[in-house]
């Protein structure tokens, strides 16, 4: 198996970050397999601003080793959400890298007892990538939405922090 390429996060740019994300979500699907209902199709500058001043909320985006944005990831309290790889850069291993960053930045940096984090049970690439780095379903939402025509169900899953005693 490849290694994963190395990626960093920085603070997410409004005013550069924001019309590129735009570019990435180009669907109301794809909307609400990023954000959720949180977001009202189209997505535009205005819900993109109001998303960045959340006082709660930490976003990062994510860079390649050439300093190219190729991702977003953000966190609310302890819930690691709205996790996006570029559409050009999706395949790559990316997203497992993005993840695996943020969830060393949530506990090594920032001292988290524990991530949660939701992801649509038909996002099997996303669920296999929380799976393999210690996400375990805590619930599973059934039919919690509905997406042209189709409902969606929500896994909820938790990582607790590793032992730091040692």
């Amino acid at each position: 198996m490849p290694t994963q390429p190395p990626l960093s996060l920085i603070p997410y740019r409004p005013a550069t970050d924001g019309p590129l994300l735009r570019t990435w979500v180009t669907t109301r699907a794809e909307l609400m397999t990023w954000a959720g209902p949180s977001f009202s199709w189209p997505l535009d500058e205005a819900q993109l601003t109001a998303y960045a001043a959340e006082p709660d909320r930490r976003i990062w985006t994510a860079l390649s080793p050439t300093g190219e944005p190729v991702g977003h990831v953000s966190l609310s309290g302890t819930r690691l959400g709205r996790v996006l790889i570029a559409p050009g850069a999706r395949a790559h291993g990316l997203g497992s890298a993005l993840v695996s960053r943020a969830v060393e930045l949530c506990f090594d940096e920032l001292r988290l007892p524990e991530i949660t984090l939701g992801v649509w049970a038909h996002n099997t690439a996303a669920l296999r990538i929380y799976e393999k780095l210690g996400f375990r379903t805590q619930q599973v939402i059934k039919d919690v939405e509905q997406v042209d025509g189709t409902p969606w169900s929500a896994v909820q899953m938790r990582l607790p922090a590793p032992d730091r005693s040692q």
